[in-house]
């Protein structure tokens, strides 16, 4: 008894210091890479069931004692144990788990965890996407994903670009993408808008969250319809529940010229015409004093600006975020600027306990446009450099012309040359105008209702629209030398008008049973369901002639629908098998050709997942996948062109039939057939694709290898007709067949990753090769093939080809002959039939545009607040044709004329041609390059405008060095080199600010 009352003493005397021993510790929990507060972390004692969870502003408040180990863990994240040594705040930066890690991408109809797809699909995200100057969303992912490469268009602002999926399957038909912007299909390749520029202006980068690339018929499949290419799917940002967060996104750059065609100076060309024995003395007389860089006059340093405010939040049953945007980018060429206004918003509903779902987006975007006259980019490398710009005496503005004194006005004013090279190029920016305006808005309505009665059923209804209205006008200046004078001598300044309305609705309707059977293990995953999607274009011209107005109005239609089925089964989370199926009707064939029908199956292994491995410390992730399929393609030849319609002819080819009551002539406007094909039918691509996803080391190292062949059969192409067939000289058939196969890898590797540095390195690498295996109905050695490719030097004149057993597009060329010094001998060719004679018989197909190899590799680096990051890309065995070379680089470039004098590049000096040489494989040049995209610095700093606030200031260079051995100014083209618009070196100062 004594015992026990002394232990009650004891503890009575004790609790006091117990009690002081007991502390609250409170901190905030953050994202390592943004700062940014993360809610519902769990904060627990270890070895206890003590603990708390981050509100939502990432704070928390813990009772603790001096040693206790505090555990802070949560989905995506390293979890982290601290030991509490009686600080008074404890603030935890959280880092991601890459193991952990599983996103969600977004497919045909519905979305998958990452690692559950079977197909060939890469997504990426937001963090990961190109900085720098980005208007176009195509610019975010350019040489990020293997099997897909991007070509810009030119330095302009909002350029548009040319991009392909593993090749493209098509000749004649259209080999861009399919772009489904939050579920509504665009037209392929965003099809050009009046008085806009790139579609994919449309929606703003800043609004934009992930873009996901489906590369294999097995991903594409279920959009058979236009799938044959690949399909780029854009999904916007969304609201998040919480209080409202806002978030600015702003941007200051300069652009400048980084590089000039190499053209020769005043000097030079005095030198060269005194001197060469052609000059006419009337030509030396035609000299000039000055020593004018025509390039120098056009070029300009170009300020641009983008802004974008974002608002977000939401309560349990409804979430939303909004934005609105602001861009005005000039560019390098004077005169040239991009304006855009962008408004965004997605709202989120959510009913009867989450049964009914409820999503509307919405995107529009204005436009305005001052387009330069591009004409000025190749005037400035054929205009005479001993010339001035300006000319007190020209009646022309003032600006110098050369004039032809032998055509004449009805004034009797001498006319200006209209030969490319002899107008002013600065005058055809400052007295020519080209502007535009554009509207575009995107959205849709999508109702998701889950089944009370079966909630694994969910039906789902997706209305949507595109709508675009463009309107572009121009004129000259009445001083300008071109304008053309009737013969009563009034001026034509040219006045012109286009307006154009493109009207896309959609309707897709769909159910999705989504089950797991727990008995046998499996997940049963289905969607079936039926698209509808119609397209309208209303267009009017209206033109000034004299003093009349021509206005012409017309409406053309396109009307495409599809049913489609897809079924998904996952067996014990390592057996994946998916089926799909798809109808396709289009209005562009003929009924009895209307419908194709695309089948695709893929099936893939988690064999991480399998005993021998799942506890393995050195394999993370291996899946093999296997996939076929088949999609189509229908998008050729205009909207109709296997009906047989019929145009009214022009006034000048009235027929006179009889005479009028008066006694005057009475004529009669014929119509005109148009070329068609009653029997043009679905272009087919059948595609294999074998692949593997991996990751090692806790997946510090993760990628994949994808292996594919893709065959195209009854190619729609655009061929000759035989004489006296059809309406038109060619007219499309399906003839023929292509063969692409590729491999692509991509990986990125983890050097560090721990709570303080992180540092990522990461690339991919394609191989691809394309063959055209067929192209007529019936084996012909005699057949030359399907000439285009058109180039600068003279009208009519081709220098690309395809051909059965080459590669699409490969250039047709004379073999050049060369002296024992290495110099092309002028007309000199290997007469390779050696027959005795060169002609076009000699001609041999050398070379071709598309890389065998295409790369990009990146790095970024994140140390406590700061963060670098760094994108490379390139390509080998790609060639181009200088068309520049070719075109300037023999003597009647220079004195082609006895009353003008041009200008002429170097080339011209190197291989001494008097005549021109287009067809010459000497101007077929390896295009091959390595460039250094971008570079960004960034630091982010806390608690600027508020205890949760950030602002993250960056600085960018974009375009920061090219290393090539070709001769032209930039090796990046589509393969023939004529007046790129030059891409400038832009330097950027970017902020973010969250609060």
């Amino acid at each position: 008894m004594k015992t026990f009352l002394n232990s009650i003493l004891l503890m009575t005397l004790l609790f006091p210091s117990i009690l002081l021993s007991q502390s609250t510790v409170s901190g905030t929990v953050t994202e390592a890479s943004s700062t940014l507060p993360v809610p519902g972390v769990n904060i627990i004692i270890k070895g206890t069931s003590t603990g708390t969870t981050t509100d939502f502003d990432g704070k928390y408040s813990l009772n603790v004692k001096s040693g206790d180990i505090l555990v802070f863990s949560y989905i995506g994240y390293v979890t982290q144990e601290i030991q509490y040594t009686n600080q008074k705040t404890l603030d935890v930066a959280f880092a991601e788990d890459a193991s952990q890690l599983d996103e969600v991408v977004v497919i045909g109809y519905g979305t998958v965890k990452e690692s559950d797809a079977t197909g060939s699909v890469t997504s990426v995200t937001e963090k990961d996407f190109n900085k720098g100057p980005v208007v176009s969303s195509d610019q975010l992912i350019q040489g990020r994903v293997s099997g897909v490469q991007v070509t810009n268009g030119g330095g302009s602002p909002g350029e548009g670009a040319t991009i392909r999926i593993r090749s493209g399957s098509s000749l004649s038909a259209n080999n861009d993408p399919l772009y489904i912007i939050d579920g509504v299909p665009v037209e392929n390749g965003g099809a050009g808008i009046t008085g806009g520029r790139s579609p994919l202006t449309t929606v703003n980068q800043n609004d934009i969250a992930t873009i996901t690339v489906l590369k294999d018929a097995s991903a594409t499949a279920i959009y058979g319809v236009r799938a044959s290419n690949g399909v780029v799917i854009i999904t916007t940002k969304k609201g998040k529940k919480g209080d409202l967060k806002v978030t600015y996104n702003g941007s200051y750059s300069i652009a400048t010229l980084v590089d000039k065609v190499e053209v020769l100076t005043g000097d030079q060309i005095r030198d060269y015409v005194t001197n060469n024995p052609e000059s006419s003395a009337g030509q030396i007389a035609l000299l000039g004093a000055e020593n004018t860089d025509w390039q120098d006059a056009i070029y300009q340093d170009a300020f641009g600006t983008d802004h974008n405010v974002a608002a977000s939040g939401g309560t349990d049953n409804f979430v939303y975020r909004a934005s609105i945007g602001y861009s005005n980018y000039d560019g390098i060429l004077k005169r040239d600027n991009f304006e855009r206004t962008t408004m965004a918003a997605n709202l989120i509903f959510d009913f009867f306990d989450d049964h009914l779902k409820l999503e509307i987006n919405s995107k529009t975007t204005l436009s305005q446009n001052d387009f330069s006259n591009r004409g000025a980019v190749g005037n400035a490398i054929g205009m005479d450099p001993t010339q001035p710009i300006y000319d007190p005496t020209s009646p022309y503005g003032g600006y110098f012309q050369w004039l032809d004194p032998n055509t004449l006005d009805a004034n009797g004013n001498p006319r200006i040359y209209s030969l490319v090279g002899a107008s002013n190029p600065l005058a055809l920016i400052e007295q020519t105008n080209n502007f535009g305006r554009s509207f575009r808005s995107i959205g849709n309505f999508k109702f998701d209702y889950k089944m009370h009665f079966l909630p694994e059923l969910t039906a789902t209804a997706n209305i949507g629209y595109d709508f675009i209205d463009g309107r572009n006008y121009g004129f000259n200046d009445r001083d300008f030398a071109g304008n053309a004078v009737d013969n009563e001598g009034n001026i034509n300044t040219g006045n012109y008008s286009g307006k154009e309305n493109k009207e896309n609705r959609l309707l897709d309707l769909y159910l999705n049973y989504n089950k797991t059977l727990e008995s046998i293990n499996t997940n049963i995953d289905v969607t079936a369901g039926y698209s509808y999607q119609d397209f309208k274009y209303p267009f009017e011209s209206i033109r000034l002639v004299g003093d009349r107005t021509e206005v012409i109005q017309s409406e053309n239609r396109l009307n495409l629908q599809g049913f489609f089925g897809r079924a998904n089964f996952t067996i014990a989370d390592k057996y994946l098998l998916t089926a799909t199926f798809r109808a396709d009707g289009t209005s562009r064939f003929s009924e009895d050709n209307r419908w194709g029908y695309f089948p695709s199956a893929a099936f893939s292994w988690k064999m991480h997942e399998e005993g021998f491995l799942k506890n393995s410390s050195v394999v993370s992730e291996f899946k093999p996948r296997i996939s076929w399929g088949i999609t189509g393609q229908q998008d050729v030849g205009g909207l109709y062109p296997a009906l047989a319609l019929y145009l009214p002819g022009t006034d000048s080819a009235a027929y006179q039939f009889g005479y009028n009551a008066d006694g005057t002539p009475n004529f009669v406007v014929p119509v005109r057939p148009q070329p068609f094909n009653a029997n043009l039918q679905w272009e087919e691509t059948e595609t294999y694709n074998i692949g593997l996803d991996f990751g090692f080391f806790d997946n510090r190292i993760t990628g994949s290898i994808d292996a594919y062949r893709r065959e195209t059969t009854k190619l729609l192409n655009f061929v000759p007709n035989p004489q006296g067939v059809g309406f038109s000289n060619a007219d499309n058939y399906n003839i023929g067949s292509l063969e692409n196969k590729g491999l692509e890898f991509s990986a990125d590797v983890y050097p560090v990753r721990n709570d303080i540095v992180r540092w990522r390195v990461g690339g991919n690498v394609t191989l691809q090769k394309s063959d055209i295996t067929k192209l007529t109905l019936v084996d012909d050695p005699n057949y030359q093939g399907v000439l285009f490719g058109g180039i600068a030097g003279a009208v009519g004149n081709t220098i690309q080809n395809n051909q059965t057993g080459f590669a699409p597009g490969s250039f047709l060329v004379y073999e050049q002959v060369y002296d024992t010094n290495g110099r092309p001998l002028e007309g000199v060719y290997v007469d390779r039939n050696g027959d005795g004679i060169i002609n076009s018989d000699d001609l041999y197909r050398y070379k071709k545009p598309a890389p065998d190899v295409f790369y990009g590799f990146n790095t970024d680096i994140t140390y406590k607040n700061w963060d670098f990051s760094a994108f490379f890309r390139g390509s080998w065995g790609n060639y181009n044709y200088n068309n520049v070379d070719s075109n300037r680089g023999f003597a009647d470039t220079v004195l082609g004329l006895n009353i003008a004098l041009f200008n002429g590049v170097p080339n011209l000096l190197e291989t001494g041609f008097a005549r021109p040489q287009y067809f010459s494989d000497y101007y077929i040049q390896e295009a091959s390059f390595l460039k250094m995209d971008n570079a960004t610095l960034g630091y982010t700093f806390s608690k600027v405008f508020g205890e949760n606030s950030t602002m993250k200031v960056s600085g960018t260079v974009q375009n920061v060095f090219t290393i090539t051995d070709y001769k032209g100014i930039d090796p990046e083209t589509t393969g023939i080199d004529n007046n790129l618009y030059p891409r400038p070196r832009t330097y950027l100062i970017g902020f973010n600010v969250n609060f």
